[in-house]
């Protein structure tokens, strides 16, 4: 298949074209800088251009956009950015695809497992509605920005996806530093739970849902083992040979992180299930496994 990524340049993008050339699909990279690959097409995340007729060519997109949570603080332009991050680029693809004389076959939209909140007695599943706090809403509105093209005969996939580990980026590096430092041990209470996946299985399962014609609507992904914070930590402590100290107080972290706490702090325990019913096998289902493999 020829593959759109938009947001493609960065370590999830970059990830998942390795991935996806190893099985012979051809990709290309929607990005804001100058184009410095023959696989890059420049555009600015909003507006029509001259990149959407080279939709016409492609057999699926993959829309991966989205400024990261992990970039602190969450001040009211950092939230503005979090949203228009989102929401214009998915807009603006529908847009193309509205207009395309020939349409892509696919389009995986990525999203958030914060979509169901970060607190609850259930685990949730993807028919778990979504909560009405600020991260789940803002999933909500960033799934609601590409959810047209199904209107248009396109197979829609959202993946709404745990926190990714990977030594090079995303949110992982801030959550394992404490430990590096020698002050690691449980954030807050230790009990809430830490949505993961390794970065080999996200991207994994993107290719099988992609390729996998029975795949359409929401997926979970997420490991399938359960993961306490206390657990992770005391995992991350075991893998870089560190000591697992006392906790870090909820209270503490809430008066240095502010509102961005809530990552770390708060956690609802969720399942993939589809992506399970459907047959992907996971290669890190556990958390040690994981680490034995970034830090091994």
């Amino acid at each position: 298949m020829k593959i759109l990524i938009a947001g493609g340049s960065g370590f999830l993008g970059t990830a998942l074209q390795l991935s996806l050339k190893e099985k012979q699909h051809e990709t290309y990279v929607l990005t804001r800088r100058v184009p410095n690959r023959p696989n890059e097409i420049q555009w600015d995340g909003r507006s029509m251009g001259e990149w959407a007729k080279r939709l016409e060519e492609m057999d699926a997109v993959v829309n991966l956009t989205g400024f990261g949570l992990e970039h602190w603080p969450w001040t009211k332009s950092q939230k503005r950015r979090f949203y228009d991050s989102r929401v214009h680029p998915g807009r603006a693809l529908v847009s193309a695809i509205k207009d395309s004389a020939r349409r892509p076959k696919i389009f995986l939209q990525i999203s958030g497992i914060n979509h169901y909140g970060l607190r609850g007695n259930t685990i949730a599943d993807e028919s778990t509605p979504p909560a009405d706090d600020y991260l789940a809403q803002l999933t909500v509105q960033w799934e609601a920005a590409t959810q047209p093209v199904e209107e248009l005969g396109v197979r829609r996939i959202v993946a709404r996806t745990a926190v990714v580990l990977d030594t090079h980026g995303g949110l992982f590096p801030l959550m394992a530093l404490p430990v590096r430092l020698f002050v690691g041990g449980p954030l807050g209470g230790g009990q809430q739970a830490v949505p993961w996946i390794h970065l080999a299985d996200l991207v994994g399962a993107f290719r099988f849902l992609l390729e996998n014609q029975k795949a359409s609507g929401v997926f979970n992904l997420i490991a399938p083992a359960p993961t306490s914070n206390a657990d992770f930590m005391r995992a991350i402590a075991k893998a870089v040979h560190r000591p697992y100290w006392f906790p870090v107080p909820a209270f503490l972290l809430r008066l240095i992180l502010g509102e961005m706490s809530a990552l770390v702090v708060d956690g609802r325990y969720s399942q993939p299930k589809r992506l399970l019913e459907l047959g992907y096998q996971f290669k890190f289902p556990s958390v040690v496994e994981a680490f034995e493999n970034l830090f091994g």
